[in-house]
């Protein structure tokens, strides 16, 4: 069954880097960022995970946990922490899940359910499609999902970005418009009647068009 955005995360107990974990109870009332990687020791996945741990601190600002997944076991995880660490500057301080017998790729539809064996002898080619990211919610629902392709890295700054828009649409009942980063104007919900919208909104808005209510982003 294919997932969608506000379907429940399925949950699931795991083998990580870091000890076991019960993902839905390890998330806690927080976020959580799960992405996942076709194979250990491949070059565009140890750029991500570098750069992931990185900027974690900016993730945890946010109430937001990290945590990868590979089709590999821990064991192989171990071992290439260590290039991660050399290569990339950066030691990784979140968890990486083993999935060895495919289980959790096949959970989250990032491989068919028939999909026969385990991760031995498996190439990044028949891995490909195990290279997406699930942001989920306090609320255990997937917020957004993003598959990308194997040869191009992943823009994790974007993954930040859309925290910060869901977390402030999440509390106030406006929208992001393109490229919106952090202190951007905002819309005001179509929801949102415009006699609503005074009570919220008291300072007012610019009216683009009847359904196009652009406002100064609250909370700042």
């Amino acid at each position: 069954m294919s997932l969608r955005i506000n379907d429940t995360a399925p949950n699931f107990k795991a083998t990580t880097t870091q000890g076991p974990i019960d993902f839905h109870e390890w998330i806690g009332d927080g976020w959580a960022v799960l992405f996942s990687h076709p194979k250990d020791f491949t070059p565009v996945c140890t750029t991500e995970l570098g750069y992931m741990a990185k900027i974690e601190p900016e993730f945890t600002r946010r109430g937001a946990k990290l945590v990868g997944l590979s089709v590999d076991p821990v064991d192989s995880h171990s071992r290439w922490l260590g290039d991660i660490e050399e290569t990339q500057g950066a030691k990784v301080n979140y968890p990486i899940i083993g999935d060895p017998d495919l289980a959790i790729s096949k959970l989250y539809n990032m491989l068919p359910a028939e999909e026969p064996g385990t991760s031995d002898g498996r190439t990044p080619a028949t891995n490909q499609t195990v290279r997406t990211v699930f942001v989920v919610g306090p609320d255990k629902k997937i917020k957004l999902m993003l598959t990308y392709p194997m040869t191009t890295g992943r823009n994790f700054d974007e993954i930040l970005r859309v925290l910060d828009s869901m977390q402030l649409t999440a509390k106030y009942k406006v929208a992001t418009p393109v490229n919106w980063k952090q202190g951007d104007d905002v819309i005001i919900a179509g929801s949102v009647s415009d006699d609503d919208a005074m009570k919220l909104f008291p300072g007012g808005w610019n009216a683009v068009k009847p359904y196009l209510r652009v406002v100064k982003q609250p909370g700042k």
